[in-house]
């Protein structure tokens, strides 16, 4: 529900355009003055404002000017009985979104403020979209598998459920939820996404629902979270494994109940918000060690999806790379370059344990590091050549299923520690399973540390 303020002195005014903008489902706070507007500005956030030129303490193109400032993207309608032209463009230049002449005609009242807020929003999706833009978002590959991952993305996006994405990291989880929510309904609201890894326990809860100003040491202004920047949108929770038990009890209810209260606050704020999460952690093994919510996970794998990890479509891999050859061409400011025979065949032959991610980085180092058109295998990362076991396995001379994945599994482990220099809790973080569970494998398959 948008929320307008209204700022004139005279109280039947501030009374008649409440009333009707209330009728209309908008909720609605007003102010007689500039000193009164000031202080409710700080203690809520509005989508709106309708603001009178001549008010008690001072000129209401005072009070539009705070408003740029502070809060550009609210737009603003100026109104007033007693001004001139000059003053209505004035106000149109300091960046109002249009000047209404008292007395006020109610039915021009409810569609300007209609296209105001339209066109906020429509401000506000066009930053979205040029920020997919930027980061030259599209779903590459038209193999078997891939082909079967739209088509489901497509029948998965009509409806409204919640959809869970599972996959490896580097597959594009995140990619997946913004093409789901680029097919729905909801595609011309707000996409929110939250990292859950990536925020701190102790400020999970504000980031998620808001907070109300002076609620803990450094909220110096009442914030809106991001289900309620998500209302009528989508929310993404990437990496929801990793959220603690008791975030995931909130979560839990607000899913449920479509609505919450800020930290500090005591309204219940209601929302229409759509949920999308992703995992590359196996949430029935977490489950079953008490670290996710069995009733949240039913929640929220309404629809569960699995992103295919980069090694499984291999046939997709060239397309992938004239993608991003492309795109950092046009980044750079650099003409394209090809790949050599070889070069393209060790890339398809490699296993790709970091999966799309790890090959946008390969190809990325090699737009700027190779100086020729031509990039060929020896300008390729060492590492891409050499160690490629899985490869072997998969296109050589094929033998039983549990002796090809124990030698994937064995040479995958072996790169994961040396990646982390012999670490294994962080090898076993990077491979999304437990310590424990790692060390039985090493045993089993006779993995020693190497440091």
């Amino acid at each position: 529900m948008e929320h307008l303020l209204i700022v004139d002195d005279e109280a039947g005014i501030r009374s008649t355009l409440s009333e009707i903008l209330g009728d209309e489902g908008y909720r609605t706070t007003t102010a007689g003055s500039i000193e009164e507007a000031r202080a409710t500005l700080e203690k809520g956030l509005f989508d709106l404002a309708i603001v009178d030129l001549w008010l008690p303490d001072g000129d209401g193109l005072d009070l539009l000017a705070d408003l740029r400032r502070d809060n550009p993207e609210i737009p603003v309608l100026i109104i007033s009985g007693h001004a001139n032209i000059d003053t209505a463009v004035k106000a149109l230049h300091l960046g109002a979104y249009d000047f209404l002449e008292k007395p006020l005609a109610l039915s021009r009242v409810l569609v300007t403020v209609q296209n105001a807020l339209e066109r906020s929003r429509l401000a506000r999706e066009l930053r979205h979209l040029a920020e997919r833009l930027d980061h030259g978002e599209m779903m590459v590959g038209e193999s078997e598998v891939m082909r079967g991952l739209k088509e489901e993305l497509r029948m998965a996006a009509s409806a409204d459920s919640r959809i869970l994405i599972h996959g490896e990291n580097g597959t594009g989880k995140e990619l997946v939820a913004r093409q789901i929510h680029s097919f729905s309904q909801r595609r011309n609201k707000a996409f929110i996404e939250v990292n859950c890894a990536a925020i701190p326990e102790e400020l999970i809860e504000s980031e998620l629902f808001g907070h109300m100003k002076g609620s803990f040491t450094g909220a110096s202004s009442e914030r809106r979270g991001r289900f309620e920047q998500a209302d009528g949108g989508t929310l993404f929770l990437d990496e929801i494994g990793d959220m603690s038990m008791l975030t995931q009890a909130k979560v839990l209810r607000a899913l449920e109940e479509q609505r919450f209260q800020r930290v500090g606050g005591t309204d219940l704020i209601e929302v229409d918000v759509r949920v999308l999460a992703a995992t590359n952690k196996n949430l029935e093994e977490e489950i079953r060690e008490n670290r996710f919510r069995e009733d949240l996970y039913f929640r929220l794998a309404v629809i569960p999806i699995h992103v295919p990890a980069l090694r499984q479509r291999r046939e997709d891999i060239g397309l992938i790379t004239a993608h991003f050859v492309d795109q950092f061409a046009r980044e750079l400011g650099r003409r394209p370059k090809t790949m050599s025979a070889e070069a393209k065949k060790t890339l398809e032959s490699y296993a790709w344990p970091g999966n799309v991610r790890e090959l946008r980085n390969v190809v990325e180092r090699m737009m700027i590091m190779v100086e020729g058109d031509v990039i060929q295998a020896a300008d390729l990362p060492p590492g891409l050549s050499q160690s490629n076991e899985p490869a072997a396995v998969m296109d050589g001379e094929l033998g039983p299923l549990k002796a090809a994945r124990e030698h994937f599994e064995t040479a995958y482990i072996r790169r994961k520690l040396r990646e982390q220099g012999g670490n294994v809790s962080r090898a076993a973080a990077s491979l999304g399973i437990e310590r424990s569970h790692l060390y039985r494998k090493m045993k089993a398959y006779g993995i020693t540390v190497d440091r």
